[in-house]
């Protein structure tokens, strides 16, 4: 048994965190902030307990939390059951009719009640919906033009049934959350004509945080955030500074869609967008709840 001095010290120390998050408690308070869920924090069990515990505390502190996860992992896993081969072009898996149907089956069925599952599970009320819900999503197909290397000739890729937001219907996520619920969002869409899309999640949450006007986007991943030429983590950047950090070449590779979703995020009335870790304890109260955070904060 520990000693009353100890017991002393012990509760000092969390009445001085209690103290030193009260600002940023006020700073949040009926704040709405949108939380990518992704990456390899999924798959481990203990993270992915913790990220439930997380989002239910925002909620009970008078945050409005809603989430939007990926899936990728799992998706693969199905597709490899079932035999059927994926295919990536610039990094977009190349979706077909038949993998459709199984990306909305893992993505909307099974991935999405299992995070829902880990917030409630945690003392909050979550609700799984995906992006065809109450036509939250409305897509339309994505296009990208490729260069070809010899004859310097554009061609459009045909990814399939991949998509990208058109545009936003904000009314069931509010529904939710004037119901005191936390929305757990697929990134699946719909198209006009009634066409199931594939989105990639960062994509979806950008938006989405956009539309809702939300106060911060949290962007889970395996990486610590933006890093410089000396891999010392930045702990802010401007858009300017990130399109210089582009055209420079100290951001490069998938690091490059996750920026420029942050930057749709912030133009599009965001007032802060962060990459940060994932795989650390506790990501999301350390960014929200300490001084300067634990990623990479994108500025307008």
């Amino acid at each position: 048994m520990s000693s009353a001095s100890e017991r002393y010290r012990l509760a000092a120390e969390q009445a001085s965190t209690v103290s030193r998050a009260l600002p940023y408690l006020r700073r949040y308070a009926g704040a709405t902030i949108v939380v990518k869920y992704g990456g390899h924090a999924m798959g481990d069990d203990a993270l992915a307990t913790g990220f439930g515990r997380d989002i239910a505390a925002l909620k009970q502190v008078g945050i409005n939390p809603v989430v939007v996860h990926g899936g990728g992992p799992q998706i693969n896993a199905m597709l490899a059951r079932l035999a059927i081969k994926s295919t990536f072009v610039q990094g977009l898996r190349v979706t077909d009719a038949a993998m459709v149907e199984v990306v909305e089956m893992v993505l909307a069925g099974s991935v999405n009640k299992q995070v829902t599952s880990l917030i409630t599970q945690a003392g909050a009320l979550a609700v799984g919906i995906c992006g065809k819900d109450g036509g939250l999503i409305r897509a339309r197909k994505l296009t990208r033009l490729v260069r070809d290397p010899d004859s310097n000739i554009e061609r459009a890729l045909d990814l399939g049934f991949v998509g990208e937001p058109a545009h936003i219907d904000i009314r069931v996520i509010h529904a939710l959350t004037g119901a005191g619920l936390i929305p757990v969002i697929a990134p699946v869409g719909i198209g006009e004509d009634g066409q199931t899309y594939n989105i990639n999640a960062d994509t979806a949450a950008s938006a989405i945080a956009a539309a809702l006007q939300a106060h911060r986007l949290l962007m889970l991943t395996d990486v610590p955030g933006v890093l410089n030429e000396q891999k010392e983590l930045l702990p802010e950047l401007t858009v300017e500074q990130v399109e210089a950090g582009i055209a420079s070449g100290m951001i490069s590779g998938g690091m490059i869609p996750k920026v420029e979703n942050c930057i749709a995020a912030v133009r599009g009335g965001v007032k802060g967008a962060t990459i940060l870790d994932g795989r650390v304890e506790h990501a999301c109260l350390l960014e929200l709840f300490t001084e300067g955070g634990v990623g990479t904060m994108i500025l307008g």
